[in-house]
């Protein structure tokens, strides 16, 4: 992709920003500071002026069907995933697409897709990636940065670049995209403890469908299939 890159230096939210963009670019905002970021749903997302990762791309993979729009968050977790490896071990993907090291998060990802009929029109990924920050002061459980891992500081241009390459690569090549996901996934291996709306269950992570959704097994064998927001890792 022939990418606009836009740098602010202050902004409410990358994605919010981008969203009120006209035409039909393929275009990154990046910033170094963003008053009122947001993961999924009510969730903030802290992160200090000018020491992390934080952009927005829009793009339109207008070849891949609606039916398998998940593909777009297995092609970015990846992208950014496959990135930190080059760094250290333990880097998974947390269904559907926080980014782990060991049981710590470092990157969040909010994807908004606008459908045209049978494909996608054009989607936003709003990426947060925790880089340069060695202090965090929110309540967030497991925050980690790359700095507080490496003992050193990173160059998030440089971070920045390699990912968007990766992501372009990963959309030239969509099709073989989920069986890597998958093997890339958080507690992809044992029994873990799970909240769903009957309450707290043990199971183990069978796989996610190729349109997002979670399938878990229990004990007894029994399969359960969700949605994101129907069930809680714990």
């Amino acid at each position: 992709m022939d990418w606009k890159i836009i740098h602010l230096d202050e902004t409410d939210s990358t994605n919010r920003w981008l969203r009120a963009q006209q035409g039909e670019e393929d275009i990154v905002v990046t910033t170094d500071y963003q008053s009122a970021g947001r993961g999924c749903g009510t969730n903030s997302w802290e992160s200090e002026r000018g020491k992390n990762l934080l952009f927005s791309v829009r793009c339109h993979p207008t070849d891949i069907p609606a039916n398998r729009q998940f593909v777009i968050s297995e092609a970015i977790a990846l992208a950014i995933s496959d990135n930190l490896i080059t760094y250290m071990d333990k880097v998974s993907v947390k269904w559907p697409n926080d980014i782990y090291v060991d049981n710590r998060k470092i990157c969040g990802i909010l994807i908004e897709n606008r459908l045209t009929g049978t494909h996608i029109k054009d989607c936003i990924i709003g990426i947060g990636l925790n880089v340069n920050q060695q202090h965090f002061v929110s309540d967030a459980p497991n925050p980690v940065s790359l700095c507080q891992l490496l003992g050193h500081e990173v160059d998030r241009e440089a971070l920045l670049h390699d990912i968007l390459r990766r992501f372009c690569d990963n959309l030239t090549h969509w099709e073989s995209l989920h069986d890597t996901y998958c093997a890339l996934l958080y507690r992809r291996e044992g029994f873990h403890r799970y909240e769903d709306q009957n309450g707290i269950l043990e199971a183990k992570l069978v796989t996610v469908t190729p349109n997002g959704r979670l399938v878990l097994e229990e004990h007894n064998g029994q399969q359960r299939s969700y949605a994101f927001k129907e069930v809680k890792f714990k």
